[in-house]
């Protein structure tokens, strides 16, 4: 239930109509890594709950990452997928690109850049 509140809340979630801003990401980001933190520390008694235990870990990540790439992002992708208050206008001249991340192992944070969109079909 925490996962879900955070991101629907603060994550750009469909109660909030799909709109955030940088503060919200930023507190969205600092749970998730609460979470992660807290997750490292989950136990099993069983394979059962060893799988969930992992799910919930890869579920926290995976939250993580969306967040992290909204965040990078200073624009709004619309329309249906995000809208971000402090960036209100979809910026195609800069980010007509692809974002990528890494997850730096030895620091456990992500590490995000563009990358070049090249159109294979001519427009």
């Amino acid at each position: 239930m925490r996962l879900m509140k955070l991101t629907d809340e603060y994550g750009a979630g469909q109660t909030v109509y799909y709109m955030t801003s940088g503060p919200l990401l930023k507190i969205c980001l600092d749970g998730l890594k609460v979470m992660r933190e807290d997750a490292e520390k989950m136990a099993a008694g069983d394979l059962h709950e060893l799988m969930r235990a992992w799910e919930m870990y890869h579920r926290i990540r995976t939250a993580e990452m969306h967040v992290g790439h909204i965040n990078f992002r200073t624009e709004s992708r619309y329309p249906g997928f995000y809208y971000r208050s402090d960036y209100p206008l979809v910026d195609e001249e800069n980010w007509k690109c692809f974002v990528n991340s890494t997850l730096n192992p030895e620091t456990n944070e992500l590490e995000f850049k563009k990358v070049e969109l090249i159109n294979i079909i001519p427009e």
